[in-house]
Parts: structure tokens; sequence; C-alpha cells
């Protein structure tokens, strides 16, 4: 009973991160090409927030690889089990995928509000890490551990860019009820969705990957060597 507790929870768990890291890069995708055209060619936001993008795409590759050695894809999930898309939707009205991002990247008030949401989100991950490494089910695999290890390691430098950002143009840090949207919306996913997730035996898995039929997925990542992201968690 407890191994299959484990493995249920781990399958969850790796099947919400790989939609979380999908949904982050394909999401700053857009955001680069609004900031590129904004920002001088030098600017050295553009560089970071480009190392962001390739840090989401190296972990989604990551877990795809955990995945794929365990002979299955994981669980298909919709954007009520993403902290980005549940965070924009509060914040700016609109689901993600519908978001003008060019009109935000335009408008300083906009933009402003996008970091905020873009910070609270990483540092919240960077937290939620921290709690899983220590997590008794998710040190039974050295894999996984590994998996975090990266993030935990990569997670600080995402947030640094737009909250340096707001600090050069004397933009204010979020407010109690930005980080109580945080809250709520991580405490909705922790103790409403995955229990509720948990006990569904009717979620099916995905048919396909997330990035399959992406052009490029990554034009903007540092290239990986073939046995990166497997040496990653072998």
């Amino acid at each position: 009973m407890l191994n299959w507790y484990r493995r249920r929870y781990l399958d969850l768990l790796g099947s919400i991160y790989i939609y979380n890291e999908h949904r982050g890069y394909t999401a700053l995708d857009r955001v680069l090409v609004a900031v590129r055209a904004r920002c001088e060619p030098d600017d050295p936001l553009v560089g970071l927030i480009e190392k962001h993008r390739a840090d989401e795409r190296k972990h989604y590759v990551m877990f795809k690889r955990w995945f794929e050695l365990k002979g299955k894809r994981p669980m298909r999930l919709d954007r009520s089990f993403g902290h980005i898309d549940r965070f924009i939707e509060i914040m700016f009205g609109t689901p993600i995928d519908k978001l003008d991002t060019e009109a935000v990247i335009a408008r300083d008030e906009l933009f402003e509000r996008l970091c905020r949401v873009i910070s609270l989100t990483e540092q919240r991950g960077f937290k939620q890490v921290e709690i899983l490494l220590a997590n008794s089910h998710v040190r039974s695999d050295p894999a996984l551990v590994r998996i975090f290890e990266v993030i935990h390691r990569d997670e600080p430098s995402h947030w640094a860019p737009y909250d340096r950002w707001l600090a050069a143009h004397a933009r204010r840090e979020p407010r109690w009820w930005e980080r109580m949207v945080d809250g709520f919306i991580h405490s909705e996913l922790l103790f409403l969705k995955l229990p509720i997730l948990f006990l569904n035996p009717f979620v099916k898995r995905r048919t396909n990957w997330a990035d399959d039929g992406e052009a490029d997925p990554d034009r903007y990542a540092e290239r990986l060597k073939p046995a990166s992201a497997g040496a990653a968690i072998a």
C-alpha cells in the first residue's frame, strides 16, 4: 500500500512539474519577443530572460527523460494545475494564452505587474523545491532528487532579473495582497486539487509530449548535449 501511495504521489508530482515547466518556457517565448522589440539588443534583461527560458526548457527535458525511463507519459493536466496560469488569469483577467504580451511589455505599469507575478512564482517554486528535497517519498527516487537539486540551483537566477528591473525603475515590491494571491494559488493546488487528482481513478495519461510539433523548442536554450538530460537523472 505504501509503495502504491509513493508511486502515485511521485507520478502526479512529476506530471504537475512537467506541465508547469512547459508552460513556463513557452510563455517566456512570447515575453522574449516583446522584450526584444522594446529593448536594445545588448540590454542585459534580454540575456537574463533567455537564460530563464533555457532553464525552464532544461527542466522540462529532465522530467520528460524521467518519465521516458519509466516507460510512460505524464498525466493529462490542464491550466488549473499551472501556478503561473492561475496567477496571470487572476492578475490580468485573462488566460495566459490570450494575454496580449506586446501590450503588457509596452506599458510600464503592466510590465511591472508581470515582473512581480513572475518573481513571486519563481520564489514560491524555490521554497517548494526545498520542501520536496526533504520529502521522504521524493528522496526514495535518486533521479528525481537530482532533478530537484538542479532546479534548486537554477531558481534564484530566475526571479533576479525581474526584481532588478523593478528596483532600477523605482517600482514597488509585491504588496501583501499579491503575496496572498500567490499563497492562495499554492494552497489551492496543494490541499484541494492534488488530493482530488490523487483520488481520481479516471485521470488519463497524455498520448503525446507537450513539445511535440514545436518547430524548434530549444531556439533560445543552451544546446543540450545528447546525454545531458539523461545524465542529470541517470
